[in-house]
């Protein structure tokens, strides 16, 4: 099919915030690596342990990202930029406070939120090591999600994908001299990310601060906005909780197989991570188009615009599908996995690979539904999918970590339906800011 201006339009937004999405999961590879070379199989699956609670107290916040790039880009689609960016500055001051309670919460119950995945004594200890440490980086972890949304909202992907990728390469060379140069073990991996993130959130703030007084926006906070921003966000957390528990439950399953099936499962979860966020570029952009369509009335131009993106959702999928496939033989070498670790992860890179082009529609179906506002169906959605989900894995426990991954294939393909159905109707086309 020829490249249409539309197809220009989506590919200005997705291909910066490709570059973006890309560098996030980048984080814990660069930390699986290093961690693998230098402290073993034992460290990487107590990587996967914190990773994978760190992820879902993060990622419970995605509205932060998500909700603020809808309302900021529909406010911008009817003119209204102030309101926009107040929207983005009481979005930050929420993050703030978030992250603040979430170290509040999280640094106690560390090793009790450990040990509901079973790990063994020394895997659990350097599992705590590592998720309390990285605590202190939450508040800025979630200023980067709501600065993000910002800039997402308007139109501006460009900026992300700069302070990602510069993040990244300060964390992967602070992770190889704590890890490797300095040898604080665990705990030099989790504080080269939190420099990192950190150095990432002040950026954002910098950006924000310079727009909002452009702008004559206020940044002291407002009571009312931030409760409007967390009440917004309240069926996105209901639908990332969803998620999550999908995610955790695999975690705890794969933990109970094994030291080797965890840390296979754990380097093919962030691989498919990875992949995931790459799929998600498309997403994004159909955040931002379909809120600012939406905003500005234009029905038309959201139908058109949807189509085109599941269009390129789907080739998406197939190519990375493709990629790992032919990448399938080299990649445990990447980790310095051992025989067992390896034998595993080969097994399990194959379904990894063949759901990517059902993956590709759903993610970008998810965003278009995003930018709509659609939230308490995408709420509704989780919960029906996740019951679709849960029999299949607790079937698939028995039958190896290739089974278990087979049944988050069950769980996108449920995704597909629900999101589908929605999409070819007309309830989600409401317009105006």
């Amino acid at each position: 099919m020829p490249i249409t201006r539309q197809d220009r339009e989506i590919l200005r937004l997705a291909v910066p915030a490709f570059g973006a999405l890309v560098a996030e999961p980048m984080f814990l590879l660069a930390d699986y690596a290093i961690v693998g070379h230098g402290l073993g199989t034992t460290a990487v699956g107590a990587l996967g342990v914190a990773g994978t609670v760190l992820a879902t107290m993060v990622n419970l916040c995605v509205f932060l990202a998500y909700g603020t790039t809808a309302s900021v880009a529909r406010q911008s689609g009817a003119g209204n930029h102030g309101r926009a960016m107040r929207s983005g500055v009481d979005g930050i001051w929420l993050a703030l406070a978030i992250g603040v309670a979430l170290i509040a919460v999280g640094w106690p119950l560390a090793p009790a939120i450990v040990d509901l995945f079973g790990a063994g004594p020394e895997q659990a200890e350097q599992a705590v090591t590592y998720l309390r440490i990285s605590l202190i980086g939450a508040p800025s972890m979630l200023v980067v999600l709501a600065g993000t949304g910002v800039l997402r909202g308007l139109q501006d992907t460009v900026t992300p994908l700069t302070v990602a990728v510069g993040s990244f390469a300060l964390n992967a060379v602070l992770n190889a001299w704590f890890v490797l140069g300095l040898d604080w073990g665990i705990a030099g991996s989790a504080w080269g990310t939190v420099l990192a993130q950190t150095l990432g959130a002040a950026v954002y703030l910098a950006v924000v601060v310079r727009g909002a007084r452009r702008l004559g926006t206020p940044l002291t906070p407002s009571l009312i906005g931030v409760r409007q921003a967390g009440t917004a966000g309240f069926a996105l957390l209901i639908r990332t909780v969803c998620l999550r528990v999908v995610l955790v439950v695999a975690t705890v399953l794969a933990t109970r197989m094994g030291e080797a099936q965890l840390a296979a499962y754990a380097i093919a979860t962030q691989l498919w991570t990875l992949l995931a966020f790459a799929l998600d570029a498309i997403a994004i952009a159909g955040q931002a188009i379909t809120g600012r369509a939406l905003g500005a009335g234009d029905t038309a131009a959201t139908r058109n615009a949807t189509r085109r993106m599941v269009w390129w959702g789907l080739w998406s999928g197939v190519v990375l599908g493709a990629l790992v496939i032919v990448a399938r033989p080299v990649l445990p070498g990447l980790f310095d996995a051992d025989p067992q670790v390896t034998a595993q992860l080969l097994a399990v890179l194959w379904p990894v690979a063949l759901f990517q082009p059902i993956c590709g529609v759903v993610f970008v179906l998810d965003g278009v539904l995003i930018g709509a506002g659609d939230q308490r169906y995408l709420a509704w959605a989780g919960v029906w999918t996740t019951a679709a989900y849960l029999p299949a894995a607790l079937f698939a426990v028995d039958f190896g970590i290739v089974a278990l991954w087979c049944a988050l294939g069950v769980w996108m393909i449920a995704r597909l339906i629900t999101l589908g159905r929605r999409a070819v109707g007309t309830a989600w086309l409401v317009t105006g800011a």
